[in-house]
Order: structure tokens, then C-alpha cells, then sequence
């Protein structure tokens, strides 16, 4: 039993490995990819040179320029918004104890998406459009937790359906937003919604990494409690865990990255429905393994399906579009070799 365990938690640890590897692979092979074509020498040189000053051979300005400022802050937000949407599907997945469970369930997509459409169809009086998504964001989840709160205590399903009526309501307001606005401003709403990281710069790139990464090292210190609180309240409750204040951090955490990301690159579909998925397909329910695999494997898809987004024809593809072609043949393929058959 002990030997099997060893075997498994190395396994384990393999997997994180070739997910890293992989990972980086993917890095550069984004890098490279476009219109412009690039080496990898001249791309390794490239990043070298601006880390460290160092430079191994000549780099012209134009190669800087596309690779350290253009193709590298959209790689970076890339791999960060994968990893905020994958963890935060994994969180609420244990929170709520339901695989269906994905990080907009409170509302914070639509909440966002007022938000942008609100300083898009009012650029002058309303907050810059990363801001004011966030902003909403936040407000939506927030009312969605007090409306579910009851007598000092937050029930699970109550919160699913109070995130149900507060994103319906949202989404009416962006309705609204959408009639009220002019053709430019429907097509930027649209392509908004669509989602994209066509804007990504390094000032993003700054403000997503310090909350995505101390949320997700809050989210992977805290996992073995997330454990306890799958296995059901009661039991959590008789190992000493109080549920209720560690479904509250874990949705705090959750929501605050899901929040930072959406408001950058607005609405991203699938990605933190099907990962966590591929994660416990990997290594069981067991979350100290499943966060930092479904992180990877969110980097990792969201890595490539940005790269088709912006190479596959002459424009751009929104990469929503993307994720969901991919995404639900994908989650079919999971659920079949899950449980042998399509549906459980």
C-alpha cells in the first residue's frame, strides 16, 4: 500500500514535469509563430538580451520590438489568464462539489461584460474598460454571496442560483447597452465578449501576474482543505474544518482571479470548465494535484489556441471561438474515457 502510494505521488509528479516541459515548448513555438518569422536563436537571443543584457550575435530593432513587445506580453497574459481560469474552475468544482461548475457561475462574466460595454457606450464619463470590468465584475459576485446569505451562513445551492439571477440580470443590462450604442460600439462590445488578447501589454501583464499568482499559491497551499470540504460538510466539519469559512476563501480567491482576467482579455469560455477535468482524469480527485495540472493545462491550451487565433487566417480570430470548437469535442473525449461512455 505504502509502495503504491510512492508510485502514484511520483507519477504524479511526472505529469507536473512533462506539463512543464511542455509548457515551454509551447512558449517559444508561440513566440515564433506569425506573420513575421523569427529563429529561435534569434528569439532565445532576443529575451537573453533583455534579461540580462547580454547578446549573443546582432538583434535588429524590428526583432525587439515584435518579439519583446508585441508576441511577449500576449504569451505572458496567455499563460496567466489559463492559469487563473483553470484554478478558479478547480475551486469552485471542490467548493460547490459539481463538475459543472465553471468560473463565471456567480456571475462575474456578465457583471464584466456591463462593465466594459458601460465605459465603451460612455467612454467620457465612465472608468478606463479593464477597470470598470473589474470593477463589476466584483460587485456581481458580491451580490450574488449576500443574496445567498442566510442567518449568517451560505448555502451552496443557494449561491449557484442567486450567481443565476444576478448574471440574467446583467446580461439585460448589456442588452440595454448594446441597443443604446452606435455601430462602432456594438462591434467593440461584440468582439469584447468574444474575447481576445490583442491588447495585451506588460502593464497587464505586472497587474495579472501579483494577483494571479498569490491567489493561485493561497489556492495550492490551502488544496488539502479543499479536500475535505469535496467529501461533504459533515465530514469536513468532524476533521475540524469549518466549510463555511474556507468556501468563503476559496471563492474570494477564485473570483478575484477570475475578475483580474476577465477584465483583460473579457470572456473566455471553457477553458476552466474542462481542465480540472483532464486534471483529476490524470491524478484522481485529489486537489493538492489537481491545481497545479489543471493550471498547466490551462496555460498550455489557452498558449495554443492563441496562437491559432492569430496566425490561422490574415485577421484575427476572437479566442473564444477558438476554446469553444476545441473545447467541447475535448470535454466529450474526457467524459468518454472517464466513464466509458458519453454521459454518466
Amino acid at each position: 500500500m505504502i509502495f503504491k502510494k510512492i508510485i502514484d505521488a511520483d507519477k504524479r509528479n511526472l505529469y507536473i514535469l512533462l506539463l512543464i516541459i511542455l509548457l515551454i515548448c509551447t512558449i517559444l513555438f508561440s513566440i515564433i509563430s506569425g506573420n513575421s518569422h523569427l529563429s529561435p536563436t534569434t528569439v532565445l537571443n532576443i529575451i537573453l538580451y533583455k534579461i540580462t543584457g547580454i547578446s549573443f550575435g546582432e538583434i535588429s530593432s524590428r526583432d525587439i520590438a515584435i518579439v519583446w513587445n508585441m508576441r511577449m506580453p500576449r504569451v505572458l497574459m496567455a499563460i496567466l489568464a489559463g492559469t487563473a481560469l483553470a484554478t478558479a474552475g478547480a475551486l469552485y468544482q471542490g467548493c460547490f462539489r459539481n463538475p459543472l461548475v465553471e468560473p463565471f457561475i456567480l456571475g462575474a462574466s456578465s457583471g464584466a461584460s456591463f462593465g466594459a460595454a458601460l465605459a465603451i457606450v460612455f467612454p467620457s464619463i465612465f472608468l478606463p474598460i479593464h477597470i470598470s470590468a473589474f470593477i463589476f465584475a466584483l460587485f456581481a459576485v458580491l451580490a450574488a454571496y449576500m443574496l445567498s446569505r442566510q442567518k449568517g451562513e451560505i448555502n451552496s445551492v443557494g449561491l449557484v442560483l442567486s450567481g443565476v439571477i444576478i448574471g440574467s440580470v446583467f446580461s439585460a443590462l448589456v442588452s440595454i447597452m448594446k441597443y443604446l450604442s452606435e455601430d462602432t460600439q456594438l462591434r467593440e462590445i461584440t468582439f469584447w465578449m468574444m474575447g481576445g488578447l490583442y491588447h495585451a501589454a506588460w502593464n497587464d501583464v505586472y497587474i495579472n501576474a501579483i494577483v494571479i499568482i498569490m491567489c493561485f499559491i493561497t489556492a495550492w497551499i490551502l488544496s488539502w482543505k479543499l479536500n475535505l470540504i469535496s467529501i461533504g460538510d459533515e465530514e469536513a466539519k468532524s476533521l475540524g474544518i469549518n466549510p463555511d469559512k474556507y468556501k468563503t476563501i476559496f471563492i474570494i480567491t477564485a473570483t478575484l482571479m477570475t475578475a483580474v482576467c476577465v477584465s483583460t482579455v473579457g470572456i473566455i469560455a471553457w477553458v476552466g470548465l474542462m481542465m480540472p477535468h483532464a486534471a483529476r482524469l490524470l491524478t484522481g480527485p485529489d486537489n493538492r494535484y489537481v491545481i497545479p495540472l489543471a493550471s498547466l493545462g490551462g496555460a498550455v491550451y489557452l498558449l495554443i489556441c492563441d496562437t491559432i487565433a492569430r496566425t490561422l487566417t490574415m485577421g484575427e480570430i476572437p479566442i473564444g471561438i477558438i476554446t469553444s470548437i476545441i473545447g467541447a469535442p475535448f470535454l466529450i473525449w474526457i467524459l468518454r474515457a472517464k466513464s466509458g461512455r458519453l454521459f454518466l
